[in-house]
């Protein structure tokens, strides 16, 4: 292990020192981001977002507000990477902008409940669905879905520790999984559509089942199947020429993936009524089942590898803020270690195992997802505030990418 670190944009000062190299090039960056995004989220929220609000219509106006709130943000914190040019994303910009108390809230928050919850929710979601099919007409048995969630984290983690040139290149091979995935989704339904499968969208906005006060809950649903966009901000310092291809990254990338979600959703409701819906425990699976016929089998898998590829990347750029935090002097030093050959941040990423296999042991996916979700967007949203602070404070700061 190793703990010296030279200070972002400086890596070539010394070739012997132990740092985190500039891997990541804007491939790799995209890869990571949409690799992220589309995890389990698009498979397990259509349920949480349809049962919140209530009907089909506003559950589409829901997808779409989701992806606008979700590029909103994405724009702010590119505008925070390009100025504030040290990994560590959300925490080292609270750090910067307000100072050190949300900055260390924040981290343990992320250590202690954001990050083993939805590692817990995208790794019970690769065991549901992989899992589930081989258990058809019944449901899968909960303790044989946890086993398969631990060895996939636990994978996982081995991988990161590995190898970054590794687990960027497998972030990019099951990125193409995703697509496929949602392209074996999107096309027989939209084909659907077009043969004149519209009953699903007749009264899209019946309100007889309407509850305002729930329309929260069917938010936080849509924007966790959202959440990742802001991951390229926690490997900053990886990533080759921050400035050009941070703002590009974000922006091709929930461009790309609000155009999938909204299209996704709009297959499923053409196939699969609300109740089904609702009543489904694997949507892809029953849409599926519906639309491909004999080879409906590859849809679990190709999911399954989705949330592998998801949970993958959130692992390797949380990490990154685990390493980060503990260098400024806010957590055990042992975190912000490196290792010597492999420069990648072992410790961080072994200490985070023992919470997810918690969780995944005592939650359940839904409960888990509305427990992570207001404390991580509560924080995104101070870091948002901290954006106005620091132009503020600094208004004269250059700034190579900047929003209005």
């Amino acid at each position: 292990m190793g703990t010296s670190q030279p200070s972002p944009g400086q890596e070539g000062s010394s070739e012997g020192a132990v740092y985190l190299r500039r891997k990541i090039t804007l491939l790799r960056a995209l890869s990571l981001t949409i690799g992220t995004i589309i995890g389990s989220g698009i498979f397990i929220s259509p349920k949480g977002v349809l049962k919140n609000s209530g009907n089909v219509g506003l559950s589409l106006v829901i997808w779409v507000a989701c992806g606008v709130l979700s590029m909103c943000g994405a724009l702010s914190y590119a505008d925070l990477a390009t100025t504030i040019k040290k990994s560590g994303g959300h925490y080292i910009y609270l750090l910067e902008t307000l100072g050190p108390l949300p900055a260390f809230l924040r981290l343990w928050a992320e250590y202690i409940l954001i990050r083993p919850s939805i590692n817990a929710v995208a790794s019970l979601a690769f065991g549901r669905y992989l899992i589930e099919p081989l258990f058809v007409p019944c449901h899968a048995p909960d303790a044989a879905v946890k086993i398969m969630s631990i060895l996939c984290i636990s994978l996982i983690i081995a991988l990161n520790c590995w190898s970054v040139s590794w687990s960027a290149n497998v972030q990019t091979v099951f990125t193409v999984a995703k697509f496929i995935a949602i392209g074996l989704i999107i096309i027989p339904g939209l084909m659907a559509l077009s043969s004149g499968r519209t009953e699903n969208f007749q009264n899209a906005f019946d309100t007889s089942s309407l509850a305002l006060d729930k329309i929260p809950l069917a938010f936080y649903s849509g924007l966790f199947a959202y959440g990742g966009w802001f991951y390229v901000t926690f490997v900053t310092e990886e990533i080759v020429n921050p400035e050009r291809n941070i703002p590009l990254t974000v922006i091709v990338s929930l461009t790309v993936v609000t155009v999938c979600y909204v299209l996704t959703n709009v297959a499923y409701y053409t196939v699969l009524t609300p109740n089904q819906v609702l009543s489904s425990e694997a949507v892809a699976v029953s849409f599926a089942e519906q639309t491909l016929g004999h080879i409906s089998s590859v849809i679990p898998i190709l999911v399954a590898l989705s949330c592998f590829g998801a949970l993958n990347g959130g692992t390797f750029a949380s990490a990154r803020m685990l390493f980060a935090g503990s260098r400024e002097g806010h957590g055990p030093p042992l975190l912000s270690m490196i290792h010597i050959k492999r420069h990648t941040p072992l410790p961080a990423l072994i200490l985070m195992a023992p919470l997810v296999f918690l969780m995944i042991g005592i939650g359940d996916l839904y409960g888990l997802l509305n427990f992570n979700s207001f404390s991580r967007w509560l924080f995104m949203g101070l870091t948002t505030l901290g954006l106005m602070v620091h132009r503020y404070r600094h208004p004269n700061l250059p700034r190579p990418f900047k929003i209005r």
